[in-house]
Order: C-alpha cells, then sequence, then structure tokens
C-alpha cells in the first residue's frame, strides 16, 4: 500500500486572477439578477409622491399633550 492512499485525495486551490470566461458569467449573472428602475412615462397620469409628512402620528404631538394623567376627567 503507498503512503497516503488511506486518505482522501484533496484540492488544492492557490490565489489568483480567475479566468476571464468566469468572470465573464458571474458579470452578466449580476447584470441579469439586479433590478433596473423603468422610467415611468409623462402622460401615464401617476403623479410623483409628495414630501413625507409627520401627520397623524403619536410623535406629531406636543409632549405636554402626550403625557397621560390619571387625575384628569376625560
Amino acid at each position: 500500500m503507498s503512503p497516503g492512499a488511506d486518505r482522501p485525495a484533496t484540492a488544492v486551490v492557490t490565489p489568483g486572477e480567475p479566468p476571464a470566461e468566469i468572470v465573464a458569467v458571474l458579470v452578466a449573472a449580476v447584470e441579469a439578477a439586479w433590478p433596473r428602475p423603468e422610467p415611468v412615462p409623462a402622460d401615464s397620469g401617476i403623479e410623483p409622491p409628495g414630501a413625507w409628512r409627520f401627520s397623524g402620528r403619536w410623535w406629531s404631538v406636543p409632549v405636554p399633550a402626550r403625557r397621560d394623567r390619571p387625575w384628569a376627567g376625560r
């Protein structure tokens, strides 16, 4: 029996530049999977969203008005 015959074979990976074919495949996969925004036509009737406002949020009420006073009759 030869030395090392009882152990499985291992692959050696050396650092370096990947082959150009592999880089091209990876770039093509990322380009295909990456979402692309589509422009909205001007005549579509869709208006752009307005500025986000804090109206109706609990934090838009002043702090003194948010305080719970159990002694105050409601």
